[in-house]
């Protein structure tokens, strides 16, 4: 395999990784701690990760316990929680913070399907770039008489099929992800 395909495949799984870690922020109408993966908290002046003040836990599959390892801090969870884009209203009873997840509504499941297909066709668009990238720099290797035209011919071939495969992988996540989404 050629140094220039080894590199698109690096960068296409990467976008690939990035697709999964933005649709663990999407939120489901069944809890999760990734869906607090984004929140930060003010501790002590410093704006810190949610899951690094706090046990997250999802006793149920409708709730989530934050549970702070420093009791002064719960205030702070809390108001975090509420101003982020979750639309979540926590409750606590001085110790921990529980967060019932409502079912989603019809109208507001459709809404995130189509921002999870927004999300993988970005990252399709990212394929193909990368895929771009990868034959322009097999055609300069070409120019430069450091491929055969076989050899360029054969690695774009390989970088086709590094492409397909990955796009077929951006629609098995993306397929996962609506059936989660739509499951009521």
């Amino acid at each position: 395999m050629h140094s220039a395909i080894r590199s698109c495949e690096e960068r296409m799984k990467k976008t690939i990784a990035s697709l999964k870690e933005g649709y663990a922020a999407l939120r489901t109408g069944r809890a999760s701690p990734a869906l607090f993966d984004k929140i930060r908290v003010d501790y002590y002046g410093e704006k810190t990760p949610l899951n690094q003040t706090a046990n997250i836990s999802t006793p149920e599959a409708r709730l989530i316990v934050i549970q702070p390892w420093d009791k002064a801090l719960i205030g702070e969870i809390e108001k975090a929680i509420r101003s982020s884009e979750l639309s979540l209203n926590p409750s606590n009873d001085g110790k921990v913070i529980r967060i019932a997840i409502p079912p989603l509504t019809e109208e507001r499941r459709k809404e995130l399907v189509k921002q999870a297909k927004g999300q993988a066709e970005q990252s399709r668009v990212a394929i193909r770039n990368i895929r771009r990238d990868g034959n322009e720099e097999l055609k300069k290797f070409l120019k430069d008489k450091e491929l055969t035209e076989d050899e360029e011919n054969k690695n774009s071939e390989e970088l086709q099929k590094l492409t397909d495969s990955c796009i077929k992988q951006i629609d098995a996540v993306l397929e996962e992800k609506e059936s989660e989404i739509m499951e009521v």
